[in-house]
């Protein structure tokens, strides 16, 4: 099997999965219980929170451990939007955030919120002069990821949190799922953040969410008192030490490994030049990582399905997606919907190698009869 979808989920790093199993076996408490078994659960929580708050250069009473970017996303969105609500009910967004986030504005907008989406230029990127005229008196929120999982396009976060300062009561939520482990990120930059363990090499169900202290938010999850006012339940010790180990080896292996993925990117857009009826839709300056395109006169989700024949797994849209449904980017930056059906999203990882470049562009030439290429 040749694996070329990293960006839906990474596999887990052996250090990783030996964190989780020793704090496992080692915790037998619930973090929460007044007894000894629970003072050490506990200790070893906050070890995480520490551990975690430390790379990524953020006070660690702001660090909320989750299920994953989704759930994260879902508290951020919901907390701050019913937290706000006596300011206003106006929400900002982009046509390029994942369903997490897209389905939490519909539902919002569904219960009396008022959503307004940015404008995007052919690179995907959002339009700072439409942001401008849309911020009122009563935005509440403008919710931007700072690379998008189609497209792999990074949003001028800097620059939006720079127009919000004239807002003090707008928050910026960023979903930072695709760019943490990748690319520098100042968590800072934004009041809510979120991102996802699977994606860098933690273990499927572990996520943070970081916020401002100041920043006013509903909880999600209620119930009695955890390690957050913000997220109630037994604390998951294992998973939030083993997120906290993923984040260590993605962050501080980032410029290496990220030099490795440019070289892979490179090639594959190389390899894909010579081919005819093949159109890349991913910027040129776009996260390495992701490369979305489309081949002429087939449905994206057909060409998936033959690579997955020929034992290569790539994706149409994100893995949260609706099936057999146009790309919302895709469709953002070309005004195509042709095109939207049509596209499809490789993406790599420092594991990915240059045999596996050259056997995925001789199956794409299978696929097509030899007509592309």
């Amino acid at each position: 099997m040749i694996y070329l979808d990293y960006t839906a989920n990474a596999p887990v790093e052996p250090e990783v999965l030996n964190t989780f199993c020793e704090v496992e076996r080692r915790c037998l408490g619930n973090a929460n219980a007044r007894h000894s078994a629970g003072r050490q659960a506990h200790a070893e929580m906050e070890k995480a929170i520490l551990h975690a708050a430390d790379v990524l250069n953020v006070e660690p009473g702001g660090l909320i451990f989750t299920s994953g970017a989704s759930e994260s996303n879902n508290t951020a969105i919901f907390g701050i939007a019913h937290a706000s609500r006596h300011i206003g009910r106006h929400i900002i967004t982009t046509p390029l955030e994942h369903a997490s986030v897209s389905a939490c504005l519909t539902s919002l907008q569904e219960r009396g919120w008022e959503i307004d989406v940015l404008e995007v230029d052919r690179q995907g990127i959002i339009d700072l002069e439409h942001l401008k005229s849309l911020l009122r008196a009563d935005t509440v929120l403008v919710t931007v990821c700072a690379v998008d999982s189609e497209l792999g396009t990074i949003q001028p976060i800097d620059a939006v949190k720079a127009i919000l300062t004239e807002k003090p009561d707008c928050r910026l939520h960023v979903d930072a799922t695709q760019i943490i482990g990748k690319l520098p990120f100042r968590l800072q930059t934004a009041d809510t953040v979120s991102l996802s363990g699977h994606k860098i090499g933690g273990i499927n169900g572990s996520g943070l969410l970081w916020k401002r202290n100041e920043v006013g938010m509903e909880p999600l999850i209620h119930g009695g008192t955890s390690t957050t006012l913000y997220r109630s339940g037994s604390p998951a010790v294992a998973l939030a030490a083993s997120l906290a180990k993923a984040l260590e080896i993605a962050c501080s292996n980032q410029e290496q490994r990220l030099n490795r993925v440019h070289l892979l990117n490179a090639l594959l857009r190389r390899r894909l030049s010579t081919m005819e009826n093949v159109t890349i839709h991913s910027p040129g300056n776009a996260l390495p990582h992701i490369l979305n395109l489309g081949v002429k006169g087939i449905r994206g989700v057909d060409f998936r399905d033959a690579l997955d024949a020929k034992g290569i797994c790539v994706s149409v849209k994100s893995a949260c997606s609706v099936e057999n449904t146009p790309s919302r980017a895709v469709y953002a930056v070309t005004r195509n919907r042709r095109q939207a059906l049509e596209a499809w999203r490789v993406s790599l990882s420092h594991l990915t190698t240059t045999e596996e470049i050259e056997a995925f562009i001789s199956a794409c030439n299978e696929i097509v009869g030899g007509k592309v290429g």
